[in-house]
């Protein structure tokens, strides 16, 4: 070995390797796989959370995928019969925005198309934006079973969503009902947490509303003056002493001969605005609840796509928010508007095209909160969310949960089951696609709903889904339902970003434990957001966006897994830069270069568990690696992927490279042992860096993968690493008296040069003949003497368990009494100066108090300093 390595010639080779080996498969690991007293395999499930269809890696997919191989990895290597179930999500707002856009461009609409051909674009989307991504998983290195990949839209998860359909819909908790939705005017009814709530500088409208008996008029203040036409009463409140001779009677809406009425309810705030408040039942939230208190009617003023009809007289056929500024400059004109304020106040937005989200009474389908109270409970009585934090957020956001509106207006989606007959009007859902006749009459022509369902409903299902529950035996040749529900369900573990933790993980939860009575995960790893270096969240205008693939290319898919698990606090977010990965390339080039030395020396070296460790340095490494191994297993098995990067960091870097391979220098006849460790040390880093192990494990061993040789991922993981506490004691004196004559050396100048003598006197008992000759190399001195007693005229250093002495007899010390002589009159010229300045009252009471502070500090810092010099030419006299 020599040079450096070259990642962009090994890893897309290695990674060939591995999986036409079919390492990354459940089986993958045979030879290694342990089993139980009753000859069952340990068994390890985690869900690849599916990316949708319509882009390319991010960094935040680059988290969760890293974090999620690691584990993955090293339960393979730890003898578990190890499932990461692949796949991506059909993503249905997404795509369809996506197909429509490309529609656009070409001058059509999904209406001119049909929706025949419409799908089929969609289709085409999903086949190559879903092969880009899965491309760019695979140059970071990661190794779900892709042989068992699936979409949530493939032929068996369709059944599998017609089954949880069918079924919750013949139990009663799926109903359709007109209610007020969540509405973007483009994509559709939207759940509650596909709404972004964002504040923006509104304004506040104050509004006159004219009685009819013409006696007079009230002020009504609204942020929304083109919904008044909806308008079906004004309330006050009950006990709002102002209003109460208004109750009950007739208003007229501006520009317009209709009468409405003053009601009251306890809903107004009396201290907000004018303590008046309009009501439009079929456009606001809150004023649909009244309006179904008070009977009053509900009138929709707009349409699906948000354009105004005949209700807004003049203004009809405007889309609402253009609206806004034509109806306002009319009411002005006809003196209806008193006068208008700046308002900041929150509005909701489409997740995926941030249009502003309306409050919309819809026909839409439903899915009763009820389904999830046992999901809720179970999570509650036990926590295993990590960090543990999370279960506060799961709670307080399930405990209001309101029915999940599961239609979509799209046509791109699991289209809803449920069929209407032509005939008697009977209404059922279905499991097949073109049932035979209407079960209530037989007449064989009926309707299937327009709507598709809405995405996370079938990704719901996801953690038992594509092991084949509710496939109807529309399975791949790998899948056995029967076999792989038992082995992999309850999922052993989620990984996934909290960002969807109420779009996914409680979905799953609830799906999961209402089909199979229990909750379908044992842990779940909670990870935060990847920002940039000034920790800003990373977005495309700001210009500070990384993108991991480019990553890969600058640096290697090592460096990049490292730097993200090494990053991964658990609860805190990741703050990425430049520095990070310069770190961690050098990190690289460490396991590189010691390698490097190694083989110098010996050519090839034997598996740790093949040979006998006999040295004194041996020993000692060897027990240091047990230490290791032990605290990454604990981290792992925690999910603590920082701690275990960490220690793994620590190790190789300090303990191995600075210290270890350093020792050798002293024993030659350690360096074959050191390779066996160091090659136990690649299999402990192979889950992080998978590629520069699995290299430089084969150039120790002079083997190679492309001649067949077994690779480092389906070895065993490190475990019960022999211990020497009585050699690491050893070692430890060594390694405190090496550092303690560095630290003398340098009283005297010489702190890289070599040295004739020096005196060690010890508080504790060593082999001192063994550990002689590496403190001599490492220290730089030529004969190191042990003794019993205090060495006279001698530089010395103090430290817990030992003296040192350098004998100034045997040293020219001249220069350097020379040195901290002119040093000393230096820094006295300062101190004198400073007293001086500090002593002029003048000085001080004209000069600005930071420069007064800043110069007494100066003056402290000569005297430490002054100090130190005495000391030292105190110590060399």
């Amino acid at each position: 070995m020599s040079g450096k390595y070259e990642p962009t010639k090994v890893e897309d080779n290695f990674y060939k390797i591995w999986e036409d080996r079919g390492y990354f498969e459940i089986d993958g690991n045979k030879e290694i796989q342990e089993f139980d007293e009753n000859g069952k395999p340990k068994t390890f499930s985690i869900m690849m959370p599916p990316p949708n269809v319509t882009g390319s890696l991010h960094i935040g997919h680059a988290l969760t995928f890293t974090l999620q191989d690691i584990i993955t990895r090293f339960k393979r290597m730890d003898g578990y019969k190890t499932l990461w179930q692949p796949g991506t999500d059909h993503a249905g707002i997404a795509t369809q925005n996506v197909v429509e856009k490309q529609l656009l461009a070409e001058g059509t609409t999904k209406e001119e198309i049909g929706r025949e051909k419409f799908l089929e674009r969609a289709w085409l989307q999903k086949e190559t934006s879903g092969g880009n991504i899965v491309h760019q998983m695979r140059k970071l290195g990661v190794t779900p079973a892709w042989k068992r990949e699936r979409f949530t839209m493939d032929e068996g998860l369709q059944e599998a969503v017609k089954e949880a359909f069918v079924s919750l819909y013949n139990e009663g908790y799926i109903t359709q009902n007109n209610y007020m939705v969540n509405w973007c005017t483009h994509d559709g009814a939207l759940s509650d947490i596909e709404v972004e709530h964002e504040e923006i500088n509104g304004k506040f409208y104050h509004m006159i509303y004219k009685f009819a008996d013409g006696s007079g008029e009230v002020q009504v203040a609204t942020t929304r003056p083109e919904t008044y036409f909806g308008d079906t009463a004004i309330m006050v409140h009950p006990e709002d002493e102002r209003y109460k001779d208004i109750v009950g009677k007739e208003v007229l809406l501006p520009l317009t001969d209709r009468k409405i009425k003053v009601i009251t309810d306890s809903h107004v705030d009396m201290e907000f605005g004018t303590g008046v408040v309009k009501v439009t039942p079929a456009h606001d939230q809150n004023d649909y609840e009244v309006g179904k208190r008070h009977d009053l009617e509900f009138i929709k003023v707009f349409d699906e796509k948000g354009i105004l009809n005949e209700y807004c007289g003049e203004f009809a056929g405007l889309e609402r928010l253009e609206a806004r500024e034509p109806i306002v400059k009319k009411l002005q004109e006809e003196g209806y508007i008193v006068k208008i304020d700046e308002h900041n106040h929150q509005v909701g937005h489409c997740y995926r095209c941030k249009n502003i989200v309306e409050p919309f009474i819809s026909q839409q389908w439903f899915l009763s909160e009820k389904v999830a109270q046992s999901s809720i409970e179970k999570t509650k009585a036990h926590n295993n969310f990590h960090p543990a934090h999370w279960i506060n957020s799961y709670t307080a956001w399930m405990d209001e949960l309101r029915p999940w509106c599961i239609s979509r207006q799209l046509w791109w989606g699991h289209r809803i089951p449920v069929f209407t007959c032509d005939s008697c009007n009977h209404q059922w859902a279905d499991k097949n696609d073109e049932p035979e006749a209407c079960p209530k009459c037989g007449n064989k022509h009926y309707t299937q709903d327009p709507d598709v369902l809405d995405t996370w409903f079938s990704s719901a299902l996801w953690a038992m889904s594509p092991l084949g529950w509710g496939n109807n035996g529309k399975l791949p040749e790998l899948y056995n339902e029967k076999e792989d529900m038992k082995d992999f369900y309850p999922n052993s573990l989620l990984i996934t970003g909290f960002d969807i933790m109420f779009f996914w993980v409680a979905r799953m939860m609830m799906m999961g434990d209402h089909f199979q009575g229990k909750l379908p995960f044992k842990d779940i790893y909670m990870h935060a957001l990847v920002r940039d270096e000034h920790g800003a969240k990373m977005s495309k205008s700001k210009g500070n966006v990384i993108d991991p693939l480019d990553m890969v290319e600058e640096h290697s898919a090592d460096i990049i897994r490292f730097t993200l698990a090494f990053l991964a606090v658990q609860g805190r977010d990741i703050k990425l830069g430049a520095k990070n990965l310069e770190q961690f390339r050098n990190f690289t080039n460490k396991l590189y270069n010691a390698a490097n030395f190694l083989t110098l020396n010996v050519d090839t070296f034997a598996d740790l568990k093949d040979i006998e460790i006999n040295t004194a340095l041996g020993k000692y490494m060897q027990s240091r690696l047990s230490k290791a191994v032990e605290d990454v297993r604990e981290a792992l098995e925690t999910f603590k992927f920082n701690e275990a990067a960490s220690i793994l960091y620590k190790f190789v870097w300090t303990e191995f490279c600075d210290w270890g391979i350093e020792y050798s220098k002293a024993s030659k006849e350690s360096i074959s042992e050191l390779g066996a460790i160091f090659k136990e040390t690649l299999k402990l880093v192979s889950p992080f860096m998978p590629f520069i192990s699995d290299f430089l494990y084969h150039r120790l061993s002079g083997t190679s993968l492309d001649d067949g040789a077994k690779s480092l991922m389906v070895t065993n993981f490190p475990k019960d690493i022999k211990q020497d506490k009585e050699t690491e004691a050893m070692f430890a004196i060594i390694e405190e008296a090496i550092t303690a004559l560095r630290r003398a050396k340098v009283i005297i100048d010489m702190g890289n040069s070599k040295i004739a003598k020096a005196y060690i006197k010890l508080d504790s008992k060593i082999d001192t003949q063994l550990a002689k000759p590496f403190i001599e190399k490492l220290a730089k001195v030529e004969e190191i003497e042990f003794v019993s007693a205090k060495v006279e005229n001698s530089i010395t250093d103090v430290s817990d368990n030992l003296e040192v002495y350098l004998p100034t007899s045997e040293i020219d010390m001249s220069p350097i009494i020379d040195k901290l002589t002119k040093q000393k009159e230096k820094v006295e010229k300062e101190v004198a100066k400073l007293n001086g300045m500090l002593s002029n009252e003048r000085f001080v009471a004209n000069a600005p108090e930071a420069v007064v502070a800043e110069n007494k500090q100066a003056l402290e810092d000569a005297k430490t300093k002054l100090e130190k010099i005495e000391n030292e030419l105190k110590a060399i006299s």
